[in-house]
């Protein structure tokens, strides 16, 4: 049977009472290393409304778990606690074994949160169950996944691309984060690890992207309602992340928000879209009315939209927007190319310095 360990309370943190009292329960399931990792980063950065879980194989991986997230070790049968092996298939036998604890972990959840890294074998092999159960249960389904760096093989990528179609079929929306894209993002002198905690801070910020604008009290707010119309069964997503300093940070935002690299086409080919607005006690109405006519004018006439906007006193002279873009026709686009490309690409060119380790299941 799986080992179950609760944490602390049903939150990752202090809530307000605006927030104690909002309706729609939101869990957020770390599975595997990157994706406990994830829970680990979002806890430290004080999201708030949200239950946390870390999910594994790996009895070791799960005791240094945040304090503040409960934790699953499932498969003690099939893994006995000592993780996939960084394969795929043990990682899904060990969440069939623990269905029932998963499902547990699940319950009552309005909005459920599967988040993973791509190409290792608990996240990769565990996820798609944690997401099928979470959607029977009636939960609304979001995936939030990453797809390893290049240079960590082609047989991690063929084993992420099988992940992801394996996802996409269990869940409501996938948000799909290529960690070869934010290379182009990454400062060239970045540490290697501090570039791992990068990756595992996109996945951090596409839940909260989506989470923050329906529990926390905020300018603009969201009912869950309004997301399930844009996120229920929309397939595909994708993600773009902008920040703005000083004068003109609202256009400076939206307009690195739409033109992420993150985001493999355009937003007018989106059907829907949601975007969150995050700003200082200085930020204005007229600031919050330039980045969503900045964001508006990018996107399709008939999509649906809904956007939250929030004050963080910690972004004092400075703006943050998150676009979530749904309901892509993805077959034949560039998208659903560069997926099979991806995982069939050569082996990267041998470099001078050593290369990375592997990472967690």
């Amino acid at each position: 049977r799986a080992r179950v360990y609760p944490r602390g309370t049903a939150l990752g943190s202090t809530m307000s009472p605006d927030e104690a009292a909002s309706p729609c329960v939101i869990k957020v399931i770390g599975v595997g290393g990157a994706g406990g990792n994830a829970v680990t980063r979002m806890i430290e950065t004080d999201v708030q409304g949200v239950t946390f879980w870390s999910v594994n194989t790996d009895a070791q991986a799960l005791a240094r778990t945040h304090p503040d997230s409960n934790a699953l070790n499932i498969g003690a049968m099939v893994t006995r606690g000592l993780g996939a092996g960084g394969v795929p298939q043990v990682g899904r036998q060990a969440a069939e074994e623990s269905r029932s604890e998963i499902a547990e972990a699940v319950a009552g959840a309005d909005l459920v949160f599967v988040t993973a890294g791509m190409g290792g074998g608990t996240g990769s092999g565990a996820a798609p169950v944690v997401a099928e159960v979470a959607k029977e249960a009636g939960a609304l389904t979001v995936g939030v996944v990453s797809k390893p760096f290049q240079f960590e093989g082609r047989r991690r990528m063929r084993e992420a691309t099988q992940a992801i179609e394996n996802l996409q079929k269990a869940v409501d929306t996938l948000i799909v984060v290529s960690n070869d894209k934010l290379l182009q993002i990454i400062p060239e002198q970045t540490p290697l690890q501090q570039a791992f905690g990068v990756a595992d801070d996109v996945l951090r910020q596409g839940v909260v992207g989506i989470s923050e604008i329906i529990v926390r009290p905020g300018l603009v707010n969201v009912d869950f309602a309004d997301v399930r119309a844009v996120m229920g069964n929309a397939g595909t997503a994708l993600m773009g992340i902008g920040s703005g300093v000083g004068k003109g940070r609202a256009e400076e935002a939206a307009s690195q928000a739409i033109a992420s690299p993150l985001l493999d086409f355009p937003l007018d080919q989106a059907r829907g879209i949601v975007f969150n607005v995050v700003g200082g006690s200085d930020m204005t109405l007229q600031e919050i009315d330039k980045a969503a006519e900045i964001i508006y004018a990018n996107t399709d006439p008939d999509a649906n939209i809904i956007f939250g906007a929030l004050v963080d006193e910690r972004l004092e002279g400075e703006m943050s927007i998150t676009v979530v873009a749904t309901g892509f026709n993805v077959e034949g686009t560039h998208y659903a190319k560069t997926v099979g490309k991806e995982a069939a690409a050569p082996a990267p060119p041998a470099r001078k310095k050593k290369a990375a380790g592997k990472r967690p299941a």
